[in-house]
């Protein structure tokens, strides 16, 4: 539980956000398949990202930790056997990755984890690679799932909707067959698979909406150093465009262009922020952010491909919107029973008991804005990014706002609250 008293004076200072968790978990798994020693750097010590090393380790891949690096020592694509059950926590995309990359070893694997992801549909998944020649055991709607010991096939896939996860399960899978994995979508999902397997040599051309690659090619692991994750980033942007007098700087954001929306959407909505110190580590864009106060948001809509690029930071994008000026509207057909439909009809409903004005739709939601918000007592749900949302919510209401569950911020950002604390102004 979190209580939220009082809006700080304002927040002011610099701050480094954890590293990409997205990206983390391309590189956990890729060097895990290379064949030599990868460093990554910057490696974020939360529950989802253990989750994934965990795993690893249960597959024969020896990962050490030295001096704040973290070494994996790669198995050249052949994993071990593991003697217990695979849990990937409540790591989706621990559990969506793994599923590639257990589909083309020799043996079988069972993958469980916690209760969301037994709810969680996997047919995203499991039906291209299915089609790669995967067989899976078990209930495809969910977790627990056995599969491995098929022979794959290469496949030319047309994904129904923008999926980093599945175009990522895709192309671990594509990596063991020889022959050409095309995977299209019809907007383009972010693209750090594509861009960390290129880094390690694989044979892969990428080309807005299409990534072709071609199987059999041996991986060589090397160091990798891991941006700040931008959806960490995002409700902190918020909060301090949301406190007046806040003046805040985010250092080494990872700001990749397909995962970089909610950059974009604030300052549609007038928010002053200043992108600095723009520059590249390996593969992947970084800069510096800048968040000012001030500024008087304004509610709009948002759709179309844009959604691929911001959909974890709805929760944060929300706050913004109940705050600010007129009204705004979140659509892009989201897939109904997904996690992402849960996520916005809790979030909905624990902002509207702040007094925020939410309804959710059949393809998002919709915000009316200008409303002010009073502190009550609110559950985050089980999920971490609404626990977030639900806090930066509090520092915008009037009187204190009781954040029951909070604990669940450890998944992603263990030290979110202490980076909130380090900025306030007294």
């Amino acid at each position: 539980m979190i209580i939220i008293s009082s809006q700080p004076e304002r927040f002011s200072g610099e701050l480094y956000v954890p590293g990409d968790k997205s990206i983390t978990h391309r590189a956990l798994m890729i060097g895990a398949l290379a064949r030599g020693i990868t460093e990554v750097r910057e490696f974020p010590d939360d529950q989802d990202c253990r989750a994934a090393v965990n795993c690893l380790r249960s597959l024969g891949v020896r990962i050490t930790f030295k001096d704040g690096r973290l070494l994996i020592e790669g198995r050249n694509k052949k994993l071990r056997q593991p003697l217990n059950n695979l849990d990937a926590g409540n790591s989706g995309t621990t559990a969506r990755l793994l599923l590639g990359v257990l589909a083309g070893q020799g043996f079988k694997a069972t993958l469980s984890g916690e209760l969301s992801l037994q709810k969680c549909s996997l047919k995203d998944v499991t039906h291209p690679l299915q089609l790669m020649g995967a067989v899976f055991e078990g209930n495809d709607e969910g977790l627990p799932l056995t599969t491995g010991g098929a022979r794959l096939q290469p496949i030319s896939y047309r994904s129904p909707r923008a999926s980093a996860q599945v175009k990522s399960a895709i192309l671990l899978a594509g990596l063991y067959p020889r022959g050409t994995t095309t995977v299209e979508e019809p907007e383009q999902s972010p693209n750090h698979t594509e861009l960390m397997l290129d880094r390690f040599g694989a044979k892969i051309m990428a080309e807005d909406c299409r990534v072709t690659m071609q199987g059999g090619t041996v991986l060589k692991g090397g160091q990798i150093r891991i941006p700040g994750d931008i959806s960490a980033a995002a409700f902190l942007m918020v909060a301090a465009a949301l406190v007046p007098g806040s003046d805040v700087l985010l250092k080494n954001v990872g700001v990749n262009p397909t995962r970089s929306g909610i950059i974009d959407v604030l300052l549609r909505m007038g928010a002053d922020i200043e992108v600095q110190q723009e520059k590249l580590w390996g593969k992947e864009p970084i800069a510096d952010i800048q968040i000012r106060a001030g500024s008087k948001l304004k509610g709009l809509p948002v759709g179309g491909d844009i959604i691929s690029r911001l959909e974890d930071e709805i929760p944060a994008l929300a706050v913004a919107a109940s705050v600010a000026e007129g009204r705004t509207v979140i659509s892009n057909g989201f897939k109904r029973n997904s996690r992402t439909s849960e996520r916005l009809v809790n979030l909905a409903g624990q902002l509207n008991r702040l007094g925020a004005k939410m309804v959710e739709t059949e393809e998002g939601m919709i915000i009316e804005g200008g409303t002010k918000l009073k502190g009550t007592e609110v559950d985050c749900c089980g999920d971490h990014l609404l626990a977030r949302a639900l806090v930066v919510a509090g520092l915008a209401a009037e009187g204190d706002t009781v954040v029951h569950g909070a604990e669940v911020i450890n998944t992603s950002f263990p030290g979110f609250m202490q980076a909130l604390r380090s900025l306030i102004m007294k």
